[in-house]
């Protein structure tokens, strides 16, 4: 809003990320994946959530791709870890299972 009252005709958001859709459990304090807006609104929802014109994110293999991985995310082998993204996890936490936590694949 503070930008289109300073006289913005539009305001166009671009994320250099993924949609983080995924809690991440390896450093990234984001347990509580119904908190996490990708996991619960669809990019259109997102964007009107955030009052924008337009939003944007990177796709997963172009954030491979700009790291210097030119042929993109290798879905079998994973290059990085980009759980909270793909919902990939490389190793399952152990108190994920405790409380209760399901592990879904990324669709």
């Amino acid at each position: 809003e503070m930008i289109l009252d300073a006289g913005a005709a539009a305001v166009h958001f671009r994320i250099a990320s993924p949609p983080t859709a995924w809690p991440c459990f390896y450093g990234v304090d984001t347990p509580d994946r119904e908190k996490l807006l990708a996991a619960t609104m669809s990019e259109e929802e997102m964007r009107q959530h955030l009052g924008v014109d337009s939003l944007k994110f990177i796709s997963l293999d172009g954030l491979y791709r700009a790291v210097g991985e030119a042929s993109g995310r290798e879905a079998a082998c994973p290059q990085y870890c980009d759980a909270c993204f793909s919902g990939d996890y490389p190793v399952r936490p152990a108190d994920m299972l405790a409380r209760g936590f399901e592990l879904k694949a990324a669709e």
